[in-house]
Formats: structure tokens, sequence, C-alpha cells
């Protein structure tokens, strides 16, 4: 059986200029497999650029839940995300650590199909409500695929199906994300995860 984990490993990280252990001074790459860890759930399983766990997803429920949680490599909750009810283009709540108490960290507003062209949603973060979006998620020529830019136009992410280094392609259950360096990679990965929701593949 092939491994599905990255191929190519990373050198050693130089110190991040952020004391977060998911800000990195490098361009990280993720793989992401679409099946859960949790025998019949529904999520998905991240590995890092060593092949080592890194994230996963679960909702614990039926597919496309209103309420999904992504935790670390041993099942602590970062992110619990949470789908508002009567929003005609949908909108989700990321909220920090376990819960959806208080103020929710960032939130993810859905486009409407027939406008702004490739923007497939909207990002906000909680801390910055001045301005309008902080990060936009555009969709690309392929199917699954997508990146994600900041305020300013800069590609800070980007999602596409995995390929072999000889150019063959996974099944579309196994995608590589890039995150490019002195980007929060958790945050990153709860709009990913937010983007399985919308397409109902989570």
């Amino acid at each position: 059986m092939g491994k599905i984990h990255p191929e190519n490993i990373s050198p050693p990280s130089s110190p991040s200029f952020c004391s977060s252990p998911y800000v990195t001074s490098i361009r990280e790459t993720f793989t992401i497999w679409m099946k859960s860890l949790v025998f019949h759930g529904n999520g998905c399983t991240v590995f890092n650029s060593k092949g080592e766990l890194a994230f996963r997803v679960d909702n614990y429920q039926e597919k496309c839940s209103n309420e999904v949680f992504l935790m670390d490599l041993n099942g602590q909750v970062l992110f619990s995300i949470k789908k508002e009810k009567l929003r005609v283009f949908g909108r989700w709540s990321g909220y920090l650590c376990g819960g959806f108490k208080g103020k929710p960290w960032f939130q993810v507003r859905k486009n409407c199909t027939f406008s702004r062209g490739n923007v497939i949603c909207n990002v906000n973060l909680g801390y910055e409500k001045s301005i309008e979006s902080c990060y936009k998620i555009k969709k690309l020529d392929r199917k699954s695929s997508f990146k994600v830019t900041n305020n300013t136009g800069e590609i800070v992410a980007e999602l596409k199906q995995k390929q072999s280094s000889r150019g063959f392609a996974y099944g579309d259950d196994v995608l590589t994300l890039e995150v490019e360096p002195q980007v929060d990679q958790s945050l990153i990965m709860a709009l990913v995860t937010v983007c399985g929701l919308i397409s109902r593949k989570l």
C-alpha cells in the first residue's frame, strides 16, 4: 500500500518568530486524508511534511453535521466550528478550544454563487471587526482546489489534489495543503474544514 503522507521531508525549521507551535518561519506542506480516525466517524486526518499526525477533524455524528471539531494530534480541541442558523448563504463560526460560548474567533461567510467571481467565502477574525474581510477563499480551476488570500491579495495557503513525484494523482480524498510562513496553520486548517462542510465532504 502506497504512503499518503508528504513524500518530501522539509529540512529542520529555524526558530519561529511567533511562540505559537502552528506558526513557523518556513512554508509547511500537509497531506489531508478525507477519512476519520474514529471508527464509523466522519472527518479527516492531516499529516505534516514528515508524515506525522498533525491535525484531525471529527464530528462524531452524521456527515455534513452543523458542528465539527478541529483537534491536534493528541485529540485536544483547537477550534469548535458551528454553522449558524437562519442564514441565506451560510455562515460558520469558529470558537477557540471546546464549546461554543463567548465570541467566535473567526467567521466565514459564504458568497452567493452568482457574485464576486471566484470568491467562495469571506473570512473575518473576531479581533479585527473593523476590517471588512481579513481573508478570502477563492476557487481554483481544479476540483476541490482553492487558495486563501489575505486582505492585500497575497496567497497565504493553497489546497489541491495530491500528486506523487511522478505526477500521478491520488484519489479525490487525498489533498495537499501548503501554508506560507508566519501564517497560523491551525486557523488555515479550520478554514479548510469549513470548505469541506460547504462541499459536503465532511
